[in-house]
């Protein structure tokens, strides 16, 4: 399995949920690099994981300079950089979900830090280390096309990722550098503990497996196997597209 051989990648939360879920499948596929985040211990446990072609950063996505240490130390480490997974977003620690007379200032502001404005900066920060005719990879989300309630914001923020990866895309054809965009459905990651309690998490997850017309949640090697086809020369004709892996949930479901 060698479609990613010796191509150098980043990925922001690479250490638990989708993101690792990416970096396993690009580490199956022959890859090396970076997985970044912010929790040490997942970090730690994640690159051992991944073993000794990738390693770990501490940083966080919404610090410029992190961001720049970030890819610096990668391509001294590695040389230049081939893909970018522009993944680390979603729930926002100490932010609230809710609806427009809900949301303030304070939540509003952290929620478009975390899932649009550390989006474009670490494709901003990363444009320097990286070779002409690489691969951006986006991570949106199916509610950027539904309207769940108290989701607004965040589906907003997501809204605006896809068009990112087509406005980079254009941006970016002198260096032939293809952006595009994975927007997932409801995925089992750690993000569920983090709003149902532990004796209702199970029945919670049936009820999403009900509801999505394939009958199961998505895993985190669904989007990672999808990562793999657009970080590939398999994908060099598509620039700017979304790629919902959602089973079916935002076209066909009732």
């Amino acid at each position: 399995m060698s479609k990613l051989k010796n191509k150098v990648v980043v990925i922001t939360g690479g250490n638990s949920g989708i993101g690792f879920g990416i970096a396993s499948e690009f580490k199956n596929e022959g890859a090396k690099g970076v997985i970044v985040g912010r929790n040490q211990e997942t970090l730690d446990s994640s690159v051992a994981l991944l073993g000794e072609n990738f390693t770990a950063i501490n940083a966080d996505v919404t610090n410029l300079a992190d961001l720049e240490r970030v890819f610096a130390i990668t391509a001294e480490k590695f040389g230049k950089i081939d893909v970018i997974v522009a993944n680390a977003g979603g729930a926002v620690t100490g932010a609230a979900f809710g609806t427009v007379a809900d949301i303030g200032e304070a939540d509003f502001d952290k929620t478009i830090d975390l899932n649009l404005k550390s989006v474009y900066f670490t494709v901003h920060k990363g444009l320097p280390y990286m070779n002409d005719g690489g691969s951006i990879i986006l991570i949106g989300s199916n509610a950027a096309h539904r309207a769940y309630a108290s989701f607004s914001l965040y589906g907003a923020t997501k809204a605006a990722v896809i068009h990112f990866a087509k406005g980079f895309s254009n941006d970016l054809l002198d260096r032939r550098i293809r952006v595009n965009v994975i927007s997932p459905g409801t995925t089992d990651t750690p993000v569920f503990d983090k709003f149902v309690p532990a004796e209702q998490l199970e029945a919670v997850k049936n009820y999403w497996a009900g509801v999505m017309p394939i009958g199961r949640i998505g895993q985190p090697s669904d989007i990672g196997k999808t990562a793999v086809f657009l970080a590939s020369d398999d994908s060099s004709f598509l620039l700017g597209t979304e790629i919902l892996v959602d089973g079916g949930l935002s076209y066909l479901a009732k």
